[in-house]
């Protein structure tokens, strides 16, 4: 008679939560998903999976489908308020845009998707305890359910974790980088092409509008500030700021405050990146954004989640009876992509955020000017080295424990 399977908790449906079900799945695992929001959140901005996530992404046979839900992104445009066009970027690997560049909450229903057949879902509930128990299990309690036995816990519910705490305690670090943003999606226009458009303003200010595959157009607006509790505001509250700060800048900038009040996904933070020094604790363990966040500017998080979620997954299924051993490996492999990806561009994101019109028409000629050495023989690699680190890096080969 075979043993029962082993049973695995993961808090969190977003990206690194079903990534890590998928491989735990294949390894012969019981997973069961909480989801604190009532239904899965379709919401969210472009993504982008590079380096070490396209990898786990071909392991996982969803490169295919990764590209047909692409959002038809070809590059990015640098223009200014009157729509002048200083330069451009092409997609590439390493980019600003990436090869593989899909909306979080289609990268999120793809991967729930491949193990909702597997998986147990529960929407609508949060863990409220963790108790590693003398015979190996964990005994969870939840907000609303009845409280489970399990033998792995994961915590996959991104950055503002609420789980984090009962794992590590206060020794989880939020390092702000002195940004807000605002993401947001409106109605498409005659305007709006494949090219994504960066608009720099003076006064710290800068605006993306990007195409989608949804027929719309997804809006982040973001300027340079110290963290004073902007993200606490309610969503009117926010409203009214963005319009405080951002009306006037550009014709197109009008264009999107004007959707404002009808959006449904608008979304505001205070960016910054998640430090821990330590990823686990019993039976329990971090992973994604939850553990180690590097920010949108690193364009590395959903690649770093599903590195993660598949090295995790995979060391448990190397070490079944010592999850000791399996979070130590885990954060062996992990943590030098972290660390990489953590660490940002030089400048950023002081540098592209400048206070006159005299500093945006000096950023927008020095960015000219290094797109166009970047066309010139050996000259790429280099300026990738220095402005987009992959974290690239050949993950380990778990292929002889599935099932």
């Amino acid at each position: 008679m075979s043993e029962p399977k082993k049973t695995v908790l993961i808090s969190g449906a977003s990206i690194a939560g079903p990534a890590t079900a998928y491989w735990l799945n294949r390894y012969g695992f019981s997973t069961t998903i909480v989801e604190r929001a009532p239904e899965l959140r379709l919401g969210g901005q472009n993504v982008d999976v590079r380096g070490v996530g396209r990898e786990v992404i071909k392991k996982m046979g969803m490169e295919s489908a990764v590209l047909e839900h692409n959002t038809g992104e070809v590059g990015i445009k640098l223009v200014d308020a009157q729509e002048y066009e200083w330069t451009r970027f092409a997609a590439s690997a390493n980019g600003p845009t990436a090869e593989l560049e899909i909306l979080r909450g289609d990268l999120s229903q793809l991967l729930v998707d491949a193990t909702e057949k597997e998986t147990e879902y529960i929407y609508g509930d949060s863990i409220k305890t963790l108790e590693d128990k003398d015979d190996g299990k964990v005994m969870v309690t939840f907000q609303r359910g009845e409280a489970r036995e399990f033998d792995f816990v994961i915590v996959a519910d991104g950055l503002n974790s609420r789980t984090r705490k009962l794992v590590v305690g206060d020794e989880a670090v939020f390092k702000p980088l002195n940004l807000y943003i605002a993401y947001f999606t409106v109605p498409r226009t005659e305007t709006d092409t494949g090219w994504a458009k960066w608009y720099t303003f003076a006064k710290k200010r800068v605006m993306f509008i990007r195409p989608d595959n949804h027929g719309t157009t997804r809006v982040s607006l973001g300027w340079l500030q110290e963290p004073c509790g902007y993200e606490k505001l309610d969503k009117q509250g926010f409203v009214d700021l963005l319009r405080q700060r951002f009306t006037g800048a550009a014709k197109e900038v009008n264009r999107v405050l004007d959707d404002l009040d009808t959006t449904e996904d608008l979304y505001y933070e205070a960016v910054g990146q998640m430090k821990t020094p330590r990823w686990h604790s019993g039976r329990t363990v971090l992973v994604g954004d939850a553990a180690y966040c590097a920010s949108p500017l690193s364009g590395m998080g959903t690649s770093l989640a599903l590195a993660g979620a598949y090295t995790l997954a995979g060391e448990l299924a190397k070490n079944r009876d010592q999850p000791e051993e399996a979070y130590e490996a885990y954060r062996r492999v992990m943590r030098p992509i972290v660390d990489k990806a953590q660490k940002l561009p030089p400048g950023v994101p002081g540098l592209v955020y400048v206070e006159s019109e005299w500093g945006v028409t000096v950023l927008n000629t020095i960015t000219k000017v290094l797109v166009f050495f970047a066309t010139l023989p050996y000259v790429i690699p280099l300026l990738e080295r220095i402005f987009m680190p992959s974290a690239d890096k050949h993950l380990p080969d778990y292929s002889k424990y599935l099932v």
